[in-house]
């Protein structure tokens, strides 16, 4: 009795004879209504809200959260969660102030943080996979643990460049510009465009789908399980390493200790947000700019109409998260069903991956069958 694996998409794709408007629908809903809501506020708000100065603004002060949301993206898709993420940029944008304060060189503080921040996502992946915690606990301890370690750091108080000892070129990792784009949006969409060219079209990104989607099934097939968890969160965190870089940068030469689990949320519920649209039924990293981007706009234009209502913005990433894990958990129960009823009818021949599937395993599941 030999082992056979059978790869079939558990995706939430439309299939090929669905219509064109279902399909559209179904991989695009949340691009239109991204669309959408940008008209509509920028009908009822025309000289404000549709101006470029507001784009610069978003586009700037968003971009953290872009690449926090990407870094918590990565995990995700290999069935993980990085809760730390939002402790670790509070810790990284810190220590990125205070060592230049502190005399090194600039750019071997951009490569210790970084460092230190891989360092960081392997510490969580031992913790998830040689010590089997549940990676929602563990990265949880392991972020209020960063979160102490930055209060103990600064004892609490701000840490601030009054006579100006950090580097000029610091500062202007967040001051350029291309053409009226702001740098730090261009970098962070660099790195969701990165990501999204890894993940949908390399090997690496189509083992780590598998690895997410079946984990059991992926080592069967020789997929190193291990091997890609723990890439995916020393990824993690050395994105967020990268958004604390940056933070730093932006703020001038100030850097706080309680900055950084404000981010966690909206990171959260952009890509859980993002699973629902471009490859609905599983995240990618398309779909987390464009949670981004239609949070930043609904908040933005509700903000806009509402002026000095502060609560509209936890409100709006609450009730946007909710909405997303309730949408996901539907998908989950969909596909589900999917694999039930596939296993039910289909044959004892076994199943390639389909050659038009760019995403190859990607949002797949590796279900093992015997032959007798």
């Amino acid at each position: 009795m030999s082992m056979n694996t059978s790869v079939k998409s558990t995706a939430l794709e439309p299939g090929r004879g669905a219509s064109w408007h279902r399909r559209i629908t179904s991989n695009f809903g949340m691009v239109i209504l991204t669309v959408l809501l940008f008209a509509v506020f920028a009908i009822l708000e025309p000289s404000t809200f549709a101006s470029l100065l507001n784009f610069q603004l978003l586009a700037s002060g968003k971009s953290i959260l872009l690449i926090l949301a990407l870094a918590v993206t990565i995990p995700m898709i290999a069935g993980k969660i990085d809760l730390s993420i939002g402790y670790g940029v509070g810790l990284w944008q810190v220590l990125a102030l205070s060592w230049q304060l502190q005399g090194m060189d600039y750019r071997l503080v951009i490569v210790l943080v970084v460092v230190g921040g891989a360092l960081v996502g392997l510490l969580n992946a031992m913790l998830v996979e040689l010590a089997q915690v549940d990676a929602f606990v563990a990265t949880l301890a392991t972020g209020q643990v960063i979160y102490a370690i930055t209060y103990w750091y600064t004892g609490g108080r701000q840490v601030t460049d009054e006579s100006g000892a950090r580097a000029a070129a610091f500062d202007g990792l967040t001051r350029w510009s291309l053409g009226p784009i702001p740098g730090p949006f261009v970098i962070a969409v660099l790195i969701g465009i990165v990501m999204w060219i890894v993940l949908e079209y390399l090997p690496v990104g189509r083992y780590l789908y598998a690895v997410g989607a079946n984990p059991a099934a992926a080592r069967l097939s020789g997929i190193p399980r291990r091997r890609y968890i723990i890439g995916a969160m020393a990824t993690s965190g050395a994105l967020t390493a990268i958004a604390g870089i940056l933070l730093a940068s932006r703020q001038a030469g100030v850097a706080q200790a309680n900055i950084g689990p404000e981010y966690l949320l909206p990171a959260l519920a952009a890509a859980f947000l993002g699973s629902t649209t471009i490859r609905p039924g599983r995240v990618n990293a398309l779909g987390t700019i464009l949670g981004v981007a239609i949070a930043t706009i609904g908040i933005s234009g509700l903000q806009q109409l509402l002026p000095g209502q502060f609560f509209l913005e936890p409100l709006f990433n609450g009730l946007t998260l909710v909405a997303a894990i309730s949408i996901a958990s539907l998908a989950s129960r969909r596909r589900v069903a999917r694999a039930d009823e596939s296993s039910v009818t289909s044959t004892e021949t076994p199943q390639s991956i389909p050659d038009d599937d760019p995403g190859g395993e990607a949002g797949s599941t590796v279900t093992p069958r015997k032959e007798h």
